[in-house]
């Protein structure tokens, strides 16, 4: 990587990319564990590495919006700070006439 805001670009999109992918992880561990979710240790694993997505959701969203949406809230959110990111990643590259990856 020759450009410094290229990787930090890259750094922020696998950041989003981990957050989104525990998120979808711990739904599914929700489904499949049943109603001893929450005594799961990868279940918990997963619960810490998306808390911060969870916390910025929780931030935007008004009061009136009950808990157990705050996910897919989360989920939206970081869904769109990828494209968002994507779109820089593909701006900076273009713009740098850089050799830039897909994706």
């Amino acid at each position: 990587m020759e450009d410094p805001l290229l990787l930090l670009i890259v750094l922020l999109k696998a950041l989003v990319e981990i957050a989104a992918l525990s998120l979808l992880a711990q739904g599914v561990l929700r489904v499949l564990a049943g109603r001893s979710y929450k005594e799961n240790p990868v279940y918990r694993l997963f619960q810490v590495i998306a808390s911060p997505a969870i916390a910025l959701a929780s931030k935007v969203t008004p009061r009136f919006i009950a808990p157990q949406y705050l996910g897919l809230v989360a989920v939206l959110l970081l869904f769109w700070m990828w494209l968002a990111l994507v779109y820089a990643k593909a701006h900076v590259c273009h713009a740098g006439k850089l050799a830039c990856f897909a994706g």
